[in-house]
């Protein structure tokens, strides 16, 4: 019998103020029974940082051909790809060819080895940008971590302040490659 995914709810009250965007967000997640916290976190923070009224959650690890996040319009156009972790350059190039933007997230302990493996590769896309989390930042959100998890977000300047009751962490992504 297959393991099904685990839901989880969080309650954001967003505040970004680098893009003038400001919005209560009520998020279900499906963790896939294959998918760590750590990524979970990831996805979550991301979704965050990009956050937009049609922006949804993909079915993730369970489906190669979606993105883990995408905004489509209303033609049913990809405006928005987000892809996590260390992607290969053929899932980047499909992302590139399906969507207008395509932006991964890459986080883990192996990051700084995988980049100069295919920073040549990637840096082809225009339409691509790479950021990462620092693995010390990754490991702070997953103490976030709970079925149902409240917090406050502020971003300014390219930080995002996270809250959750009286834990405060700033997040930051370090920008590899600009689109």
């Amino acid at each position: 019998m297959a393991l099904k995914s685990t839901i989880y709810k969080a309650n954001i009250e967003l505040a970004d103020m680098d893009r003038n965007y400001y919005d209560s967000l009520q998020l279900t997640i499906a963790k896939h029974p294959s998918e760590t916290d750590q990524r979970m976190m990831v996805r979550l923070v991301a979704f965050m940082l990009n956050a937009h009224p049609d922006l949804a959650f993909g079915k993730g690890v369970s489906d190669e051909e979606e993105a883990a996040i995408s905004l489509v319009n209303y033609s049913g156009e990809i405006n928005l790809w987000v892809e996590l972790g260390q992607v290969d350059e053929k899932r980047l190039k499909k992302a590139c060819n399906k969507s207008e933007r395509v932006k991964l997230y890459a986080y883990g302990s192996s990051v700084n080895t995988w980049w100069p493996q295919v920073e040549n590769a990637l840096n082809k896309f225009v339409k691509l940008t790479v950021e990462y989390f620092e693995q010390e930042t990754c490991d702070a959100l997953v103490k976030f971590v709970s079925r149902s998890m409240d917090f406050q977000c502020s971003i300014q300047d390219g930080q995002m302040w996270l809250t959750s009751n009286d834990e405060t962490l700033l997040i930051e992504t370090k920008t590899l490659k600009s689109s």
